[in-house]
């Protein structure tokens, strides 16, 4: 984070260290240093006990040169218009890594939906949509699922931008339920692209992905379904650690009865078959691969000395702060972006957009075997650049992503 605590400094930190590198120009600096648009909305709700309350919501549209927008929305207390700017960027720099042709974008709403009612949450959403309904479209801004959000809520936002324009209309959003226009294999699609970067960064390090051992925070969908794919290639998932506690076994974790624990109990702690770890010794281990799926700034100044892995894959947004990720990168460390690493989710969801714009749908195996060739693709590219550089996988993952969208922006010229 920037000194100033502002989420957006710290982007704009690591945009200045690429821009750099590619003698990025003034003009396109300043264009590619603003959001193009930022939009704050009131939303009036009645709550279940009749009252009225009116809720706060953003969408920003980062850049959408390449595409409309692309992003999540996000319902939490802790919302401000600083992180959904952020992470609007991120998206910018995501979609441009994974070469999909979309813009970046974010929303958000403040809210505690652990304190509102189904019906609550549906009226929030349906007038948070309205609210910001002349900025999407399948052509114009494509919204996700978040934090706190889910495959209803996307059926919800359809159904209203649907009912506004008149016709059904899936390719408004991605991350809907199957029998909405959803795509098979979104659900494992983060996840599968952790895995498949962890495999390519293991050839390129010199090492067997079969026996190696891998370290993950975070039991969620990404740390789950990276833990299942990577025990399917033979690795071995020693340690796994989540909110409330972990696990450790140097034989290795068996995964499914991992999984069939947390589904019972909703925490890693407890299970039987290892020993109880935290995320500090967890950090510690001696393992081939480390993967940070859960939050952000979890990789410090304070641990990142202990971190013995080889390669760290960053499944989580933002999970090792700058001062920590400089100092792995100088002991050696091969980390893998998270605008990398995490990138095989926004890019299952531009094949659920393409879907139903065509309104033909894939099998599973031909929606993986098209993530592989771009996760396959995206990872060489930042790798070859790194290599050109002679700079981390983080920074070259920037020049890969400011270059191909200042490229289309010198293309499409200045419109006056």
């Amino acid at each position: 984070m920037a000194a100033n605590g502002s989420i957006f400094g710290a982007m704009l930190q690591e945009f200045d260290g690429a821009a750099r590198l590619l003698n990025l120009e003034p003009g396109i600096w300043k264009i590619l240093t603003h959001p193009k648009r930022q939009v704050t909305v009131s939303c009036p709700v009645q709550m279940d006990n009749g009252e009225i309350e009116v809720f706060t919501g953003y969408r920003v549209q980062y850049n959408i040169t390449l595409g409309p927008a692309k992003g999540g929305i996000r319902y939490h207390p802790g919302v401000t218009l600083d992180e959904v700017t952020a992470l609007a960027a991120w998206m910018t720099w995501k979609c441009a890594v994974a070469h999909i042709p979309f813009g970046g974008g974010k929303g958000g709403v403040i809210c505690d939906p652990a304190r509102m009612s189904r019906r609550e949450l549906e009226a929030l959403t349906r007038r948070y949509i309205a609210e910001i309904i002349d900025l999407i479209g399948p052509e114009k801004d494509v919204p996700a699922p978040d934090v706190n959000t889910n495959d209803q809520v996307m059926a919800w936002v359809m159904d209203t931008y649907s009912m506004h324009v008149g016709h059904t209309s899936t390719a408004v959003v991605t991350g809907k339920p199957l029998e909405l226009g959803g795509s098979l294999g979104r659900r494992e699609a983060t996840g599968r692209g952790v895995t498949i970067v962890t495999r390519e960064s293991a050839k390129y390090l010199g090492f067997d992905i079969k026996g190696a051992t891998v370290a993950i925070q975070g039991f969620g969908n990404v740390g789950s379904i990276s833990a299942r794919l990577l025990a399917a290639l033979g690795a071995r998932i020693v340690g796994v650690t989540d909110w409330n506690g972990g696990v450790y076994n140097e034989r290795g974790l068996d995964v499914d009865k991992l999984a069939e624990h947390v589904a019972r109990n909703k925490s890693v702690a407890g299970f039987g078959g290892g020993d109880p770890i935290g995320n500090d010794q967890l950090f510690a281990l001696p393992v081939d691969v480390l993967i940070p799926a859960a939050l952000e700034n979890q990789i410090t100044m304070e641990n990142a000395p202990r971190i013995r892995a080889k390669v760290v894959v960053e499944g989580a947004n933002g999970p090792t702060t700058p001062e920590a990720h400089r100092h792995l990168h100088e002991r050696g460390v091969h980390v893998v972006p998270d605008i990398l690493a995490n990138s095989a989710g926004v890019t299952a969801s531009y094949f659920e957009w393409v879907q139903d714009r065509y309104g033909y749908f894939w099998t599973e195996a031909e929606v993986n075997e098209r993530l592989e060739m771009k996760m396959c693709e995206a990872y060489q590219a930042v790798l070859q650049t790194s290599l050109n550089y002679r700079v981390d996988m983080r920074t070259a993952a920037y020049v890969v992503a400011i270059g191909r969208v200042a490229t289309v922006t010198r293309m499409r010229g200045m419109y006056a």
